[in-house]
């Protein structure tokens, strides 16, 4: 895919973020299109917001569970870029019926880093040394593609479908928890939803986040010390909307809640 295509895909969803709308698949429009040209995409959207005045303050791993890489049919995550406006307080209100389009909330445990991390060659005990704090974390994912029809592909234009988050008010020190044993529950109107554990995200939070670092790497982008990095989800996505509250809380980490507005 040449830089023009690359351009107009990226304006396309950019476009579609602002005016909350959604498109037809890239990967039905551009069939050739690869995941390399995908991050290309990603980029040019991303810095369309970064020239609007956003920050960005993190990073984001998907597509961790076994469940979606089942559904897009890979065998890999993706990333994407985090900005400032798409953070919300916890027990605060997230405005979905005003900011996204299609939200889907699943329930993650967020990395703050203190050091920087650069792959390739991180390990998991870079990743442990490097963090600060982990956060139970709800994160709202949201698709600017029709009806989540997505790819790999998709996902991975679309800004890893990035929507917005929030961050449990108290972390931990990651040394004081077993981030793969740890469990989480979720609930959404004060009825049990959902339960997972750290192993669902490639088996461990840590692995998700060195892999997140050392491909990153590949494309000379950093982890820096203050990121948040959000790991993957424990738990399926569960469609939100307005007027909906959700609360989860994980062993040994704490509690998060939201409600949707």
């Amino acid at each position: 895919m040449d830089a023009k295509d690359i351009e107009r895909h990226g304006d396309a969803l950019y476009a579609c973020l602002r005016e909350r709308r959604t498109m037809t698949p890239l990967t039905d429009a551009a069939p050739g299109i690869t995941i390399e040209d995908a991050y290309h995409i990603s980029k040019r959207m991303v810095g369309r917001r970064i020239a609007d005045g956003e920050r960005i303050v993190g990073k984001k791993i998907g597509v961790t569970s076994a469940a979606v890489q089942d559904m897009l049919g890979v065998r890999q995550p993706d990333f994407g870029f985090l900005t400032d406006t798409m953070v919300c307080d916890d027990g605060g209100e997230m405005p979905i019926s005003t900011q996204l389009i299609q939200p889907r909330a699943e329930g993650e445990i967020a990395f703050v880093l203190a050091s920087d991390l650069a792959g390739p060659g991180v390990t998991e005990g870079d990743v442990l040394a490097a963090t600060s704090a982990v956060h139970t974390c709800f994160e709202v994912v949201d698709s600017r593609i029709d009806d989540w029809k997505i790819k790999i592909q998709d996902t991975v234009a679309d800004n890893a479908s990035c929507g917005m988050y929030v961050l449990g008010k108290h972390g931990v020190d990651p040394h004081d928890v077993d981030l793969k044993a740890c469990a989480m529950d979720v609930r959404k109107n004060g009825e049990p939803l959902s339960s997972g554990v750290g192993a669902a995200t490639l088996g461990s939070p840590l692995k998700a986040v060195a892999w997140l670092a050392n491909t990153l790497g590949e494309w000379d982008i950093p982890l820096n010390a203050g990121d948040v990095v959000l790991s993957g989800s424990l738990v399926p996505l569960e469609p939100v909307v307005a007027g909906d509250f959700m609360e989860a809380t994980i062993g040994g980490i704490g509690k998060v809640s939201v409600r949707f507005v």
